[in-house]
C-alpha cells in the first residue's frame, strides 16, 4: 500500500503542470510589447494639421455637438458698440448715447459634426440725452429709445420705439420734432449691430 501510494503521488505529480510552467507557458504565448517608435516629420506635420481643421474642445474630436455660452462677450461688446456711436447732430439740436441700460438676451457658438454656428438674441434699452431748442431756448431732454428682441440676421428690419423721461413742458408738436430726431440713431446702431455680428461668426 504504501508503494501504491508513492507511485499514485508521483503519477499525479507528473501530470499536472507546476503554476512556475505554467506562468512560463503563458509568457511565450502573449504578444510582444509595443517598441518606443520616433515620430517622423511626416506624422508631426498630419498632428498639426488635425489640430487646425478640428473646431471645438479637446475632448469632442467628433465635433458631434457642442455648444459655448458666449453672453459675457457678447453684453460686454454690444455695450461697448452702441456708446461708441456718439452723438447726432439735428437742426434744432443735438443728442447723444449716455448708457445701455437694458442688455437682456444669449449669444452661443454651436459646434456640429465640426462645423461652427452662430446665434443670438437681445432686447436692449438705450438711454439718450441732448439739448433742443424748444421756444427761445434750449432744454436738455432725456429719453429712452426701446429695441424690441432681435435675433442674428434680422439687423436690416430692426425697430426702435422712443420714449421721452421728461416731457410735461412740451407741446405736442416739440414732442413729435425731438422723438423723430432720436429715431435717426437707428441706421448708426444697425451698422454697429452689423459688426457685432460679423465678429461673433469670426468667433
Amino acid at each position: 500500500m504504501e508503494g501504491g501510494a508513492a507511485v499514485s503521488t508521483e503519477k499525479q505529480n507528473e501530470s499536472t503542470p507546476s503554476y512556475t510552467y505554467w506562468v512560463r507557458q503563458t509568457t511565450q504565448d502573449a504578444a510582444p510589447l509595443p517598441l518606443p517608435k520616433k515620430l517622423t516629420s511626416d506624422d508631426l506635420n498630419n498632428q498639426a494639421n488635425n489640430t487646425q481643421t478640428h473646431l471645438g474642445s479637446a475632448w469632442n474630436r467628433a465635433g458631434t455637438w457642442e455648444e459655448k455660452n458666449l453672453n459675457k462677450w457678447a453684453n460686454e461688446r454690444i455695450k461697448e458698440l452702441l456708446i461708441s456711436v456718439g452723438s447726432l447732430e439735428y437742426s434744432g439740436g443735438r443728442a447723444e448715447v449716455a448708457e445701455v441700460t437694458r442688455c437682456s438676451g444669449d449669444a452661443f457658438l454651436v459646434t456640429v459634426r465640426n462645423k461652427k454656428r452662430v446665434g443670438y438674441t437681445y432686447e436692449l434699452t438705450i438711454k439718450v440725452k441732448g439739448e433742443w431748442l424748444v421756444g427761445d431756448e434750449k432744454k436738455v431732454i432725456k429719453g429712452h429709445i426701446d429695441i424690441p428682441e432681435f435675433s442674428f440676421g434680422e439687423i436690416d428690419d430692426l425697430q426702435i420705439e422712443v420714449s421721452l423721461s421728461e416731457d410735461k413742458d412740451l407741446g405736442q408738436e416739440d414732442k413729435h420734432r425731438i422723438k423723430q430726431d432720436m429715431k435717426q440713431f437707428l441706421q448708426p446702431f444697425q451698422e454697429k449691430l452689423l459688426k457685432f455680428e460679423q465678429e461673433l461668426k469670426e468667433l
